[in-house]
């Protein structure tokens, strides 16, 4: 590795890891006790995610168990080798799990869908009741920053819903808890870092590179605004850890009906001097 590198992945390792503690503290992610079970893809996301979860465990004041668990969906041609090689030659306590969610997702997709969502729910159905069979306590999953904004966008512009990703979240049924620990990681960091270390990256290839796809549309719209104004995206990301109900809409979340003024407390002024009423028909028309 040339000295440039080295430095340069040094300075990754080190605002990674610090981005990852600080949010797992933040959501009280991981527990005494815990069994984190690292979802890996093979995506550089979950690379990098495992590899900062072990340096956690290593570094963290608490005891925590870290097992790493891929799912293979028998894509065609999908390497089966490389994971397994990979979590071996660093010792990583791993799971391979064997499931055909492939033929599912091409059986119910029609042609010219995305095949990305029902993939998504088959696989984290699968995750879940996997991560009971081995008592594993937390589900880490890989999206960082850049992914909870882009689905912040997707959910507000084709689902009509303020939603994202939560760093932390509890399933449905209650059985499961979803960890997000690179919540606060930015998507090119980890590209970067990933790149120096190269990790054997397998890229997703069930559905081609689907360029077109909504989220690649808002990827590239957010691009777009990164450029013209650089710290947006951690911007937007704090907007969603400072969220003010009654500056909303929802008649759910706000009690918009039952809103009262309340004059019984001293007015604190921030006027500099009385104000002067020029003109008003206020008095003509109550004395009609």
């Amino acid at each position: 590795m040339k000295p440039k590198e080295n430095m340069d992945l040094n300075k990754l390792y080190k605002k990674i890891r610090a981005n990852a503690g600080r949010a797992v503290c933040d959501y009280s992610m991981i527990e005494d006790g815990d069994k984190v079970m690292a979802a890996i893809s093979g995506g550089k996301d979950s690379f990098v995610m495992l590899d900062t979860l072990l340096y956690l465990k290593r570094v963290a004041p608490i005891n925590f168990d870290v097992v790493a668990v891929n799912l293979d969906q028998k894509q065609p041609g999908f390497p089966e080798h490389v994971l397994p090689g990979f979590f071996k030659k660093n010792n990583i306590d791993y799971y391979i799990m064997d499931k055909d969610t492939y033929s599912i997702v091409k059986e119910k997709t029609p042609e010219g869908k995305t095949t990305c969502s029902l993939c998504s729910r088959l696989r984290r159905g699968s995750l879940y009741g996997f991560a009971e069979e081995i008592g594993a306590t937390k589900i880490a999953l890989g999206h960082h920053m850049d992914d909870i904004v882009e689905t912040l966008f997707l959910n507000m512009f084709f689902n009509g819903k303020l939603k994202a990703m939560p760093p932390k979240l509890l399933s449905d049924d209650r059985r499961n808890i979803v960890i997000r620990p690179l919540s606060y990681c930015r998507e090119k960091d980890i590209a970067k870092l990933a790149s120096i270390v190269e990790f054997p990256i397998i890229p997703c290839n069930l559905c081609g590179s689907q360029e077109n796809l909504q989220r690649q549309n808002i990827k590239n719209m957010l691009a777009g605004w990164e450029k013209q104004k650089a710290g947006c995206i951690e911007n937007i990301f704090n907007g969603i850890q400072n969220v003010s109900p009654s500056q909303l809409a929802d008649l759910n979340l706000f009690d918009f009906h039952n809103l009262d003024i309340d004059r019984s407390s001293k007015v604190i002024s921030n006027h500099t001097g009385s104000v002067d009423v020029s003109s008003t028909n206020f008095i003509e028309a109550i004395n009609l």
